[in-house]
Order: structure tokens, then sequence, then C-alpha cells
């Protein structure tokens, strides 16, 4: 691979990204760029000096004009959300701030693939959409890509299999609303469900029936919980961005929940939220509506109200 990608703010979340993608074969170059310019120039000395152990990589500290032929841009910008605080409050503030960088980067990177990443990323996808002028197939919000990893730990923990055997999936806003389509939710060909009665006829006391509310408390609670503990979510965030970055570049085309334009989707329309969607070589290429019961697709049509409601109330 000899991708060049550009990432939009050096916080936590943009500088992990940036050394994320150094430890990795996906990017030749990375660009970092930042308002800040003496702490995106101390991120990159301090990944770069990490980098003899690879291939040669460039990663610069850079402008927007650095952008020109990105591949990929990744805007992670804004203003993070404090203990306590719930997405939806930041909204304002860092469609601002968007608004600022959206001109800039998409001059410099007109044909690049871009991931939003900025919370809340569902509304700032669908800023982005409508105020960039860029196609919708090069925009793709992080969305639940990182609900559904948190879903998969959580169902890996509680079986006692291994993650890569577990298909289940985070819909909705990334957020409050978010849900588990539990009727699409697969342990190697069986739903969860069979599965434990499976483990139960075989004699497994070691695996219990599941609570399924608890585990998406577990899922939407986990990064609160993790803000209060350490003050800001960025590993697992930073692996699943890069996930999205090594689909976007690879042969084949890949499904994932990643936040986009619905246009009639399960009733949806004129909002970015995530269900199974196409990503590949050129960006988001359409959606699997995957099959959901009554009380699903209500939950769905919910969460887009309420991403709705709060778009409705900003200034775009």
């Amino acid at each position: 691979m000899s991708s060049k990608i550009t990432i939009i703010g050096a916080g936590s979340v943009g500088s992990t990204i940036a050394y994320t993608l150094s430890a990795s074969d996906i990017a030749s170059e990375i660009v970092l760029i930042d308002i800040n310019k003496e702490k995106v120039a101390g991120e990159v000395m301090d990944i770069e000096q990490g980098t003899c152990f690879r291939d040669p990589i460039s990663i610069v500290a850079g402008e927007y004009e650095d952008a020109k032929d990105s591949d990929i841009v990744i805007i992670t910008s804004g203003i993070a959300r404090k203990p306590g605080q719930t997405r939806i409050e930041l909204t304002q503030t860092n469609v601002n701030i968007l608004k600022s960088i959206t001109p800039e980067i998409v001059k410099a990177a007109p044909n690049a693939l871009y991931i939003i990443v900025s919370n809340p990323v569902d509304i700032m996808t669908y800023v982005f959409t409508k105020i960039s002028g860029l196609p919708e197939r090069q925009i793709i919000g992080s969305g639940t890509i990182l609900d559904t990893a948190r879903l998969r730990c959580g169902l890996s923990e509680h079986f006692k299999i291994a993650q890569r055997n577990i298909h289940a999936y985070v819909f909705g806003e990334h957020g409050d609303t978010s849900f588990i389509p539990w009727t699409g939710a697969y342990i190697s060909g069986v739903s969860v469900d069979e599965y434990y009665e499976i483990m139960k006829s075989q004699g497994r006391t070691d695996v219990e029936k599941l609570d399924k509310e608890a585990m998406l408390t577990y899922v939407q609670k986990s990064g609160g919980k993790i803000i209060a503990n350490k003050g800001a979510t960025f590993y697992a965030v930073s692996t699943a961005v890069c996930q999205i970055c090594r689909r976007l570049v690879a042969a084949s085309d890949s499904m994932a929940t990643v936040s986009t334009m619905m246009h009639g989707e399960y009733g949806i329309e004129d909002v970015c939220l995530s269900i199974l969607t196409i990503i590949g070589p050129d960006g988001a290429k359409g959606k699997v509506p995957m099959r959901m019961n009554k009380a699903e697709i209500e939950k769905l049509q919910a969460s887009a109200r309420a991403l709705k409601d709060v778009i409705a109330q900003i200034e775009l």
C-alpha cells in the first residue's frame, strides 16, 4: 500500500490515529494538521522517531495545502467531551469548527475519501455532506464501528469465544439512541440465543444466558466510563478508524457500520446514521438492509428522529 493520509486535528484521537497508522502498512505518507503548531510538531517528532523499525514512511506537520493528492482525509477536530457531558451538547461548537475547516481542506484535497470522526459524529457527517459539495460516496462517518467493536468485545468475554467468530452490530446514532439488532447477531452461523442453548446442552457451566439490556448498557456507557476513569477515549477509536482506512485502500469491498446519508432505507431520509454499509476503494458504495423485526426498525427510526431534532436546532 502507498496511500497518503491527512489527519486534521492533533489531539488525543488525531495523534493516536497518526501513531497507529505509522505502525501499520496502510500509509506511506501521513500529514498531521492542527491549529496548535507546537503540539503538532511535537507529535510528529515523537511518532517519527519510532519509525526506524518499519519500512520508510513520511510523516510531516503540515498546512492545508500539504493535503494535496491525499487518498484519505480524517477529520478529528473539535472540543473533547467532558465527564458527564453528552455528545449532543458539543454540537454547535464543533459544527462551527467543521464549517471553518471544510472549505480549506476540500480545496486542497477534492478527490480524497473523507472519514469524519469528530463528535457528535453523525451530525458532523451530515453537516460535512451538506456543506462540502463533495459526492456522498467520498464521505464516511466513523459512526457505530467503535460501538460494534465494543459489542463484540463484550460478547466475546461473555461467551468466551474469539471476537472474529462474532457477527453482531450496533445500528443508529453513535450515542444514546443506538441499539443492537439482535435479529442479526450471530456466533459462527448460529444466533446468540441458539449458541447459549448449544453450550448449555454440552454441559458448559461457564457460559451464562445473555442479558441483552445489560450488554447494550455496556456498549453505550463504555465511552463515558473510560472518560471518567482516564479523561478521554482514543485507543479503540483510533484502531477502528485505521480499520476503516485499511478497508478503503483494500483490493475488495467490505461491510462496516459507518455513518452515511440515508435515502429511504427503513423509511429514513436526510440524516446520517449507521447501518450495514459497503465501503471500499471508491468510498461508500451502498447499504445492505439487514433483516430486522418491527421493534428494531422502530428503534432505528427513533434514532433518526433524535438526530433530526438536534439538526433542526443547530445553525448550518
